[in-house]
């Protein structure tokens, strides 16, 4: 009962608030690699690495959500949901912020700048990803609604669609991805071959945001199910 208690004082009498800061905070971090690679396109390496910093920093405040929730979560069976779907959806949303921080620091670390061919496809590339964790965002803040509702209704109709247009999304990205690679392949010969294997190394690192944002609304797709 300690630590119900302590875990109401936290985060209030619901286990999915917890889940929404923690999405908020995510796709905050994950909004910074706009204008962090606006700067590695300029080559301004002071910008990028203030960025950086904020990007992590932000990282770090939900580690310090998920590091609060996995302590204190209920193991009440009383819970409306699942803790071990709590916990799920938990860790998938870090693995966005954690790729976020991956690839700001893999680029930041080596200054790695992107060949100017590749520029706009891969901004689209990442907008579109960012794009998914928004959508996993708007659905994980419905999740107060959904237990409302019994994950019945009407509302679980709506967080339906909204899983449908993340697949969407994703299937866009997916398709953006393949033309990226194409460009990249095209001037690989103009590359040295460390940089080359890098930069695919960030393009599926930012594909990861996208496949993880969809596999938040698959899990959430699950617990409409059950």
């Amino acid at each position: 009962m300690a630590g119900l208690n302590y875990f109401s004082q936290i985060f209030g009498d619901s286990p999915v608030t917890p889940l929404q800061k923690h999405i908020d905070k995510v796709v905050s971090c994950v909004e910074q690699l706009i204008p962090y690679f606006e700067a590695v396109y300029a080559n301004d390496w002071e910008e990028a690495t203030k960025v950086q910093s904020k990007l992590a920093g932000i990282e770090n405040e939900a580690d310090n959500i998920k590091n609060e929730l996995r302590m204190h979560l209920p193991s009440s069976l009383f819970m409306p949901v699942d803790r071990r779907d709590v916990l799920e959806v938990l860790d998938l949303q870090d693995h966005i912020a954690n790729r976020a921080k991956d690839i700001s620091g893999l680029i930041l670390g080596r200054k790695m700048l992107i060949p100017e061919t590749l520029h706009d496809t891969y901004m689209k590339f990442l907008t579109r990803c960012i794009d998914a964790a928004k959508q996993a965002q708007i659905a994980i803040n419905e999740l107060d609604e959904l237990v409302v509702s019994g994950f019945r209704g009407d509302e679980a109709k709506r967080v339906k669609a909204m899983i449908e247009e993340l697949h969407v999304i994703e299937d866009d990205t997916d398709d953006i991805q393949i033309g990226l690679r194409a460009q990249l392949y095209a001037v690989e010969s103009d590359l040295s071959p460390i940089d080359v294997m890098f930069i695919y190394e960030i393009i599926k690192w930012t594909g990861d945001l996208a496949d993880t944002a969809q596999s938040t609304g698959n899990r959430l797709q699950l617990m409409l199910a059950k």
